[in-house]
């Protein structure tokens, strides 16, 4: 527990019961109830911490739609029984009808702003990081994004800047696929917490975390959209059905695929390029080497240079479903591997 807290909550004891002594001490009739009123002043103050600690993890968002339901639910009470729908008959009943609607009315109100929290900001706008008047760029993380592990390096070399809004429920996601008994699934989601946390190490990266919560995992998908459609922010994400679907509805995407197809260099029959070469080819005297962008060479003749690095002449450049392939000449050794 935060020791900061921990303090805070002594004193508010310790207020308690002056305030309680202190009671007694301006009303004289009440001088001989001192022990009393302290132990009683002392009580409320432990009801009070207890009900700070049932309120645990209750958001502002949620605290404020409260207010704002109970204000409008009020409001509405107020209207229809002040309405001449209720000037005349049993006193008796126009009261009972009234509290009736009073605590109706507060009921739902509250409750209809509790479910729509996400939509609400009209008590207190930033609490949903809507961008009135900022300039830094809002962008909605899938767990997609985090499990694939690319987005660290890429905020590392700093070519974007934009604040990352991570919602409460992919991180709940990411923590039931790390708690999978599936080992595959398990280290995909370590892999994509280490990468949070790789990208809280990043002293330039802007990491918000949004609380929000889905009821339903059919659901996460269509919050996401609603979410950055909402915020006026970018989704990121390396699922194409979840693309799709921002797409339909007009939300701006990113995917880490477009933009590693984009940093791919441009392919130029004649240019030389440097390989190593690693295994074996297809065809007699091919040897099978591969660029830093994970694009595969075929080079011709290089097959008594397994092992080693290489420079050889592009020849031919033949698309695939997976990239492109390159076909090579080999020119001559450059190093030992």
């Amino acid at each position: 527990m935060n020791k900061t807290l921990v303090v805070i909550r002594l004193i508010f004891l310790v207020v308690c019961v002056v305030t309680s002594w202190l009671l007694c001490y301006t009303i004289r009739e009440w001088d001989q109830y001192r022990g009393r009123a302290m132990l009683v002043g002392l009580l409320l103050g432990v009801l009070m911490i207890l009900v700070d600690m049932l309120l645990k993890g209750f958001s502002l968002r949620g605290f404020t739609a409260i207010t704002f339901g109970l204000a409008i639910g009020a409001l509405m009470a107020w209207l229809v029984s002040s309405s001449p729908l209720l000037d005349q008959g049993d006193p008796a009943i126009i009261y009972l009808v009234r509290m009736v609607l009073f605590l109706v009315c507060t009921y739902l109100a509250t409750v209809l702003a509790l479910r729509g929290r996400d939509e609400f900001n009209l008590v207190i706008p930033y609490v949903r990081f809507v961008p009135h008047d900022v300039d830094v760029p809002l962008i909605v993380v899938d767990t997609s994004v985090l499990i694939d592990g690319r987005i660290a390096r890429v905020f590392e070399t700093q070519f974007l800047s934009a604040a990352l809004i991570i919602p409460t429920f992919v991180l709940t996601e990411l923590q039931n696929i790390a708690d999978s008994p599936d080992p595959v699934k398990q280290a995909r989601g370590r892999r994509g917490l280490d990468v949070l946390n790789d990208l809280r190490k990043l002293k330039h990266v802007d990491i918000r975390i949004h609380q929000s919560e889905v009821p339903r995992r059919q659901d996460i998908e269509a919050k996401l959209v609603f979410l950055a459609q909402s915020m006026r922010a970018k989704l990121l994400t390396t699922d194409r059905n979840l693309a799709k679907m921002a797409q339909f509805h007009g939300v701006p995407w990113l995917n880490l695929h477009a933009l590693e197809n984009a940093l791919r260099p441009e392919i130029v029959i004649g240019e030389s390029i440097e390989l190593d070469l690693v295994k074996l080819g297809k065809e007699e005297g091919q040897a099978v080497g591969y660029l830093p962008d994970s694009t595969l060479v075929v080079v011709n003749h290089g097959r008594p240079y397994i092992g080693k690095r290489v420079t050889a002449e592009i020849i031919g450049v033949l698309p695939t479903a997976g990239g492109k392939m390159i076909f090579a000449n080999l020119l001559g050794e450059i190093e030992a591997g």
